[in-house]
This record gives C-alpha cells, structure tokens and sequence, in this order.
C-alpha cells in the first residue's frame, strides 16, 4: 500500500440538522460519524425521539477502507426509493465510517416514488455538504522489543521518521508500542529489523 491510498475521508462530527422542503413534506438530515453497525440503532432512536411526527427515518450507513460494509434503509418507504439515494450520496462524497439519516414529515401531497428518490438524495447531499468532512490517515500499531543499550538508535528512527509513541516501558528489557503509518509500514519494519537487537511485531492494542 502506497502514501496516496492509506487515507480516507469521513465526519469529524456529527452534522448540523438541514431541512429541505419538497411538496410541503419536510425532510430533516444528519450526518453522523460511527465506528461501528452497533452505533447506528442509538443514533435512528434519537432522531426518531426529536421528530416524533415523522413517518419514516431512512439512512444509509458505511464503514470500512479495505473491506466495505454498507447498509441502507427505507423505513417503510418504497423499495429503493429511500436507503439506496442516501448511500448513493455516501459514495458521491467519498466517505466512509458515517451514517447519514433523513427524517419525512409527510405534508400530505403524495410525491410519487421519483419525487422521493429526488427528496431523500437531495437531502442527504444537502447534509453531507453541510458535515465537516476531514481526511484521515490509516495507522497500524506494532511493538517494539529491544535491550536498554539500543535505545538511542530507537529513539533516534522514531524521531527521524516522526513516529507516535502509544506507550513505553522502559527497563533492561524495553517495550514500545509505536503506530505507523500503513503506507509506510514495510520501510519502518525494514529500517528496525536491519537492526539485530530489535525485534518489531504488529501489536494487539
């Protein structure tokens, strides 16, 4: 894996709420950051408590770089008519790990399963335009083992190559806990093994 493609783009935070209005219907947006599928229940229940009146709750969500899961929801709504253009928007923008939700407020004019394709697409462009959408750089933790004597050299490759320490012991026999950037792995691990009294294996932390 090369520099240009061990990042990716994703919410720093949730977004502010947007409303588009569509044949008095009205369509409130989120933009969430998660971690996990089990981040996105809590997240539904929430908006579902703060519009109450509202018919139906579609989202879509995304996670992962390598491997990608997705999921997208109706709610009720007609086939694909919802979940599908929400995560269609999820691609257009090029994020991942975020759940983007659209909640209906039926106006009482019924727009027909084009008119809420446009609606609930429209409406997440609107949220992930309003998100703070940042860059992050994909790192992979991995233990330093080596004796108190090589310590300088250690020292000296970390601050070189501008590494983050996690966390540190520091005795006879010394234990780093470094994160890497994993485009830049193989030339970290070459540059630590071409030193024989420094053993660096991936971390379980």
């Amino acid at each position: 894996m090369d520099i240009a493609s061990d990042t990716y783009r994703t919410a720093s935070k949730p977004s502010e709420e947007i409303l588009f209005k569509e044949k008095k219907s009205k369509f409130f947006g989120y933009v969430f950051p998660i971690q996990s599928e089990d981040d996105v229940k809590p997240l539904i229940a929430e908006i579902k408590k703060e519009h109450h009146t509202a018919g139906h709750v579609c989202y879509a969500w995304q996670l992962g770089v390598d491997t990608i899961r997705y999921r997208a929801n109706d709610d009720g709504e007609p086939n694909n008519s919802a979940g599908l253009p929400i995560y269609g928007q999820i691609q257009a923008f090029d994020v991942t790990n975020v759940l983007v939700a659209v909640a209906r407020i039926f106006g009482g004019t019924k727009l027909g399963v084009g008119g809420l394709i446009s609606a609930y697409r429209n409406s997440a462009k609107m949220a992930l335009e309003n998100a703070d959408v940042i860059e992050k750089i994909m790192q992979q933790q991995f233990q330093l083992s080596f004796d108190y004597p090589a310590m300088d050299k250690v020292m000296r490759i970390i601050k070189q190559q501008k590494l983050q320490i996690i966390s540190q012991q520091m005795e006879m026999d010394c234990k780093l806990i470094i994160s890497i950037r994993k485009g830049q792995i193989t030339t970290i691990k070459n540059i630590f093994e071409a030193i024989h009294t420094v053993s660096i294996s991936e971390s379980g932390n």
